[in-house]
């Protein structure tokens, strides 16, 4: 009888190897990393609405915005919205904007375009801004919107994923993201985006939504 010790050493076994510890620390900054340069192209490209967005086929995020304080035109109080104003069947877009934003004042004819050529009502959101200045703003320029509503503390852009000032966001009639356009409107994005998004989500729309 062969003795233990007179025996062949047997090879050792390799156990599945478990991953590192360094490799579990380092995945998030990976994924940071990939978020940045996505970020960074879009921004030195000049097309801000390049930047990844996670809203695009979700419902629109719940929301009240209560109606900013005194903002009355042609002797009628302009309303706020809810989300809830934004699925009842139409396509509607979303307009974020301030009094402060210097791109918001160079868009905003552009809205009252839109409205009128798409056929669509178009909310505002007046972010961060104080009412008086809100409403010199709608007195100066006019009002496109069909109603404004105010987000007096940035919580609720937030909730939206928006990155600043001006932003713009197609719903389709079930109150679902379509479309976002980050930046301020311009005649060519008008033509090569924002509307056709409008037509597409028009299109995508089931007629029992309407």
């Amino acid at each position: 009888m062969q003795k233990a010790a007179d025996r062949p050493a047997e090879p050792p076994q390799h156990l599945p190897e478990r991953p590192s510890r360094v490799r579990v620390v380092a995945m998030p900054l990976i994924i940071f990393g990939a978020l940045a340069a996505l970020f960074a192209v879009a921004l030195r490209s000049g097309d801000p609405s390049k930047l990844p967005s996670a809203m695009i086929g979700k419902p629109a995020p719940a929301a009240i915005f209560p109606a900013v304080e005194g903002l009355v035109v042609g002797g009628r109080p302009v309303a706020g919205f809810s989300t809830a104003d934004l699925a009842k069947g139409e396509v509607s877009v979303v307009n974020f904007w301030a009094s402060w934003c210097i791109p918001c004042v160079q868009e905003h004819p552009l809205l009252g375009e839109l409205a009128k050529r798409a056929g669509v009502g178009i909310y505002g959101v007046n972010y961060k801004d104080d009412a008086a200045n809100a409403r010199r703003f709608i007195g100066r320029y006019g009002n496109p919107f069909t109603a404004i509503g105010a987000d007096a503390t940035g919580r609720l852009a937030i909730d939206w994923g928006v990155y600043g000032m001006p932003e713009t966001f197609v719903v389709n009639g079930r109150g679902e993201i379509a479309y976002k356009h980050v930046g301020p409107l311009t005649p060519a994005s008008l033509e090569q985006n924002v509307l056709p998004a409008i037509e597409a989500a028009r299109k995508a729309t089931p007629a029992t939504a309407r």
